[in-house]
């Protein structure tokens, strides 16, 4: 063979023996491990139930919060709510007849007196003319019914009650009939499009992650083997997914399934690369294929499981925060990985045992050609001379103190201006919003919003409770009044103010101390515009009752906009408990797999300044460019969390070639070496996984495009800044101290170390 034995101080170590023995045991068990992979992916197809639809979720979030308990408590005082997620909408721009909006109203008062045959419960019906809710927008041309619905029922049957109700009341053109909207059928809807587009995203995603294989590798074989182990990662893990949940409460929520399917679509295609690399590099070693696998088995597959667990160890640090939705998702995204990694570091090698050779079929002929040409050579050395080279002009300014410095400090500037956008990050549900244009329920809520206000679709209830709050009907009325005035609220229902609801008696309860308002917003309910004015307002409460004679009864807010609040409040306290419990889990990782307490501190802090360049230009994109109000609560938490595990990943493909190099060499020939290798295969690892990402926009909802956007832009900044420039810079820029207190960085070097040329596999044995 042509490869030169490259001598290792003291002998094989432990590691090295054990990963060499894993190598010889997977490329013996070959056909065995392959055949098992095989009939688990098939058992998991047959005997187990497929991925269960639901509603999401997301809606069990904030069960606990104290603003549904206001909404629990207000019903059994009035024996009847009066906050609805389900409405009912009536349109028509050029003005209603008078006799349809009539209808309406009387219609919904006979739902509610039990006089009409529903599954409906109840009903309030508003004209756009009540200017009390914030109507008017366009004159007399609406009409919005708020439908309360059966809430122990699923988010499905509760949006198919309304629906059918309306299709059966609303039959004439003169009705104006435009849709249901409100939360729950917006979070069903929300569902039905990530159900029907999600096989979309996963053979695209598949046919892009295959052509940048073909492309990396030259061959057309090597994307099957690719594709091959990616299915049977993805089909195990979402097969599992309900008797995960039903064992061990982990969820897979089913709308976040895009996100499973990237994660996993994208990491397996990474260390697929890794594997296809070490593969053909010991091919054109001269090695045959057995041999081959073996080592590239053994190379590879310590480096794979570090970064496996490290990204599992990241996404599991969401069980930390307070949030049920990430204590939750976190352990379904960490078992997502693990899944994966295992398919990887056994189904994987033991395919190219099999099929290397084929893949590989024209990177073995040259390499028998090289090594015939080889023999032939007058000297070996000169031979290993002439096939050596060179490394780039980058790859030698990266290894020089002065150019080293230059480069990181025009990357950390660079990141740093991207990353200034942050700090007008505001975060959102907004479920109606997330829709796109010409779905019903999105037009629906665009209906409501032109012939009223966009906050009537949701609107706030205001309980008030204590002795003699509802006595006095004029102080109530001029309370509020004051309430309508307030910043942000368009109009404001108050005894006396709706004929129908006091016919009801829906407002004042004297015999329980206890009188509601609703008020209506002017901005999105679910939007951080709408949640930044309820907070104020709810500040503004004491004086306002105390101003208005009131005195200080007990106050509690109830509905979307109150509910979202908390919901914000609380994922916004858990940024600092997942973030310090990912940036943990990956130290630690790096410590033990580096065995250095330097350089994993400088190199999680370049992949927290990429995540935050690439929070900064989401934010910039999405609420500065495209206007919009806010960027989806989890959404950053999402992208933190993964942002960090995968560079995490890079870094331990990376900077452990280096630090496998330095076993042998100066710090500096190992970077000549390793740092060219390394950025080869990350930078294909990377393109696949951001395309992995990237492609989740092809859900047409605003989460995942923000989403996409943000792991697809952190990902590349990663790969062709951060790992390409800024880590081999500050590498060298520390020196050999990066490895401290290990001496492994410092230890003298083999002479005669070839620094430039192919590294050989047995080096990194």
């Amino acid at each position: 063979m042509s490869t030169r034995a490259v001598p290792v101080r003291d002998g094989r170590s432990l590691s090295v023996r054990f990963w060499s023995g894993y190598g010889r045991l997977v490329v013996t068990l070959r056909w065995l491990i392959v055949v098992a992979w095989v009939v688990g992916a098939v058992g998991v197809v047959v005997l187990l139930k497929p991925f269960e639809q639901q509603a999401g979720g997301l809606e069990d979030i904030g069960a606990g919060d104290a603003s549904l308990a206001a909404e629990q408590r207000s019903s059994e005082i009035f024996g009847f709510p009066l906050i609805s997620r389900v409405a009912m909408v009536q349109h028509d721009p050029d003005g209603m007849e008078p006799v349809a909006q009539a209808e309406a109203v009387a219609r919904a008062i006979a739902v509610t007196q039990g006089q009409h045959e529903t599954d409906v419960l109840g009903a309030v019906a508003v004209p756009s003319s009540e200017a009390a809710f914030g109507g008017g927008g366009d004159g007399d041309t609406s009409v919005l019914t708020w439908l309360f619905v059966d809430p122990t029922t699923t988010f499905y049957d509760q949006t198919k009650d309304a629906e059918e109700f309306a299709e059966g009341a609303l039959v004439d053109d003169v009705d104006a009939y435009v849709g249901v909207t409100g939360s729950v059928p917006a979070r069903v809807a929300q569902a039905e499009i990530v159900e029907s587009r999600v096989h979309v995203v996963e053979v695209v995603t598949l046919l892009a992650v295959m052509l940048i294989v073909a492309v990396t590798f030259r061959s057309l074989a090597a994307p099957l083997i690719a594709l091959v182990a990616v299915g049977t990662g993805v089909i195990v893990t979402l097969g599992a997914a309900r008797p995960m949940r039903e064992n061990f409460d982990i969820v897979i929520p089913a709308d976040l399934r895009p996100l499973i399917v990237a994660l996993l679509l994208g990491i397996v295609t990474d260390y697929c690369i890794f594997y296809l690399s070490g593969m053909r590099n010991a091919l054109l070693d001269g090695h045959g294929r057995l041999e081959a696998a073996r080592r590239a088995t053994a190379a590879t597959t310590p480096i794979v499981l570090v970064a496996g667990l490290t990204v599992a160890a990241g996404t599991a640090a969401l069980v930390v925060a307070e949030s049920e939705l990430f204590t939750a998702f976190g352990p379904g995204l960490a078992l997502s990985v693990l899944t994966g990694m295992l398919v990887c570091i056994t189904f994987l090698p033991a395919l190219l045992a099999i099929t290397g050779g084929w893949v590989f079929r024209a990177v073995a002929a040259r390499a028998r050609a090289d090594e015939a040409g080889s023999r032939a050579a007058v000297s070996p050395a000169d031979s290993a001379a002439d096939s050596a080279a060179a490394p780039s002009l980058m790859t030698r300014a990266l290894t020089r103190r002065g150019s080293a410095a230059l480069i990181v400090l025009v990357c950390v500037v660079g990141l740093s201006a991207a990353a200034l956008s942050v700090r007008d990050l505001r975060v959102g549900l907004g479920f109606v919003q997330a829709l796109p244009p010409g779905n019903s329920v999105a037009d629906a809520a665009t209906a409501a919003a032109d012939g009223f206000v966009p906050g009537i679709v949701s609107p706030t209830e205001l309980l008030l409770e204590g002795d003699g709050v509802a006595g006095d009907l004029q102080l109530l009325a001029a309370f509020g009044a004051a309430l309508a005035e307030q910043p942000g609220v368009a109009g404001v229902v108050a005894p006396g103010t709706v004929p129908e609801l006091d016919e009801l008696n829906l407002l004042v309860a004297p015999e329980a101390d206890a009188v509601r308002f609703l008020v209506v917003l002017d901005s999105e309910p679910l939007e951080p515009t709408a949640i930044a004015h309820l907070d104020d307002l709810r500040a503004e409460l004491p004086t306002l009752l105390e101003e208005n004679g009131l005195g200080a009864p007990t106050v509690s807010l109830a509905g979307d906009t109150a509910l979202a609040g908390s919901i914000v409040g609380a994922t916004s306290g858990d940024l600092l408990r997942i973030a310090v419990a990912s940036l943990l889990a990956n130290l630690l990782m790096l410590v033990l797999f580096l065995r250095s307490f330097v350089a994993p501190v400088y190199l999680l802090a370049c992949s927290v300044l990429a995540l935050s360049a690439s929070l900064g230009l989401t934010v910039l994109l999405f609420q500065g460019v495209l206007g919009q109000d806010g960027i989806t609560f989890y959404v950053p938490f999402a992208a933190a969390v993964l942002l960090l595990s995968l560079g995490s990943d890079y870094n331990i493909f990376a900077v452990g070639r280096v630090w496998q190099l330095a076993r042998t060499r100066s710090l500096r020939d190992a970077m000549l070496i390793g740092v060219p290798q390394s950025t080869r295969a990350i930078t294909a690892a990377g393109i696949a996984l951001a395309a992995s990402f990237g492609l989740l926009a092809l859900v047409p909802l605003q989460p995942f495009r923000e989403l996409g956007f943000a792991l697809a832009v952190g990902i590349l900044l990663d790969v062709f800044v951060v790992r390409a420039l800024l880590v081999p810079s500050l590498l060298t820029l520390v020196g050999p101290v990066s490895g401290w207190p290990s001496r492994r960085l410092r230890a003298p070097h083999s002479p005669g170390a070839p620094v430039t040329g192919p590294v050989p596999v047995a080096a990194a044995e």
